[in-house]
């Protein structure tokens, strides 16, 4: 009985880590687009079709 619940705390701890990362990860490109859009709509007059 032991073995199963070592397995679930371990399962537990692996998806907390991969979700923490996963938001981190998340926030950060979010930032990254918004910055990177920013700077498109700073720069719009000077971009020619």
């Amino acid at each position: 009985m032991e073995k199963v619940y070592k397995t679930m705390k371990s399962s537990g701890i692996i998806s907390l880590v991969v979700g923490i990362s996963v938001t981190v990860i998340g926030c950060i490109t979010g930032a990254f687009m918004i910055t990177t859009g920013a700077r498109l709509l700073n720069r719009k007059k000077d971009i020619l079709f």
